[in-house]
């Protein structure tokens, strides 16, 4: 019995060795998606309230952990009964973030000016400020779900050979310090100006260094928030582009011709405007017609 017992520790410290060994494979393998997912959570998170800002964040925060309690019993499964299924679904995730790109792209170009004087001149109620905050944390959520998809996909991929309960120790792992990691940063980036604050009403001195350090970060933080912006819908554009990129066969010759960032830059705004066109002509009719 006793021997029995000290079999099940030394397969126990087995099968955690071979977790960490695969675990940090996973991870090198999903450093560039977590880099676009943090990219993107950035700008979806911000833009509020800085009295919501932390209760906003927590709210896809959680939304974020409900993903991945979808997603990961659902790629375990599709992994061992129907993993063919996989690609077809991360192509679908994909349309959608190269369509939320695109989206924004035109919304950029055609409506920006007009809308930002309009929600100047028309006062909001709590009641629309509220609703306006749900409508960003669900779509906050909505992308996390589609990055989550591919982040537990990568991950899954490098484990597939392993046994199945290695393959869910690491990929739940990888998923989970996806959520906290990101948002994690997230938290730090959005409330770069109150750190800011707090580093001058700690400064005794009138112009020391705490407070040039704090200036520096109250001043730095819209032009963050606004680089984020650029930065997240790039980064939907490139992880949509690398998805189909990655996964049909016939538009691996752009490589030939184009870098790989830049073929699936491409590739994304080229399925982003695709979905996009019709959609806006739909609505176009649509709105003549009422």
């Amino acid at each position: 019995m006793a021997s029995g017992f000290f079999a099940l520790f030394d397969d126990i410290a087995t099968l955690m060795d071979d977790v960490a060994v695969t675990s940090k494979v996973a991870a090198q393998k999903t450093v560039g998606i977590l880099g676009d997912d943090l990219a993107v959570n950035a700008e979806q998170a911000s833009g509020f309230l800085s009295s919501r800002e932390i209760p906003v964040l927590w709210a896809i925060t959680k939304g974020s952990f409900r993903n991945k309690l979808i997603i990961l019993p659902i790629a375990f499964l599709l992994s061992y009964f129907a993993p063919w299924l996989i690609t077809p679904i991360l192509l679908l995730g994909g349309a959608y973030l190269a369509f939320e790109g695109a989206e924004k792209i035109y919304e950029v170009l055609f409506h920006h000016t007009e809308s930002k004087h309009i929600d100047d001149l028309a006062p909001k109620s709590e009641e629309m400020l509220l609703a306006e905050e749900k409508k960003k944390i669900d779509s906050a959520i909505r992308t996390d779900f589609i990055l989550s998809i591919e982040i537990v996909v990568i991950a899954l991929g490098t484990v597939v050979n392993s046994p199945l309960m290695t393959q869910i120790f690491v990929v739940t792992l990888i998923a989970l310090l996806a959520t906290i990691g990101v948002y994690g940063i997230v938290a730090l980036i959005v409330r770069m100006d109150d750190f800011g604050l707090a580093l001058i009403r700690k400064d005794h001195a009138k112009n020391g260094l705490l407070t040039k350090i704090g200036r520096g970060l109250v001043w730095l933080l819209p032009k963050v928030i606004k680089s984020l912006g650029v930065i997240g819908t790039i980064a939907m554009l490139l992880v949509a582009g690398g998805i189909y990129l990655h996964h049909i066969h016939t538009l691996h010759t752009l490589n030939d011709y184009l870098p790989e960032i830049l073929s699936s830059l491409l590739i994304g705004l080229g399925i982003g405007v695709i979905i996009l066109v019709p959609i806006l002509l739909y609505h176009r009719i649509r709105h003549q017609g009422a």
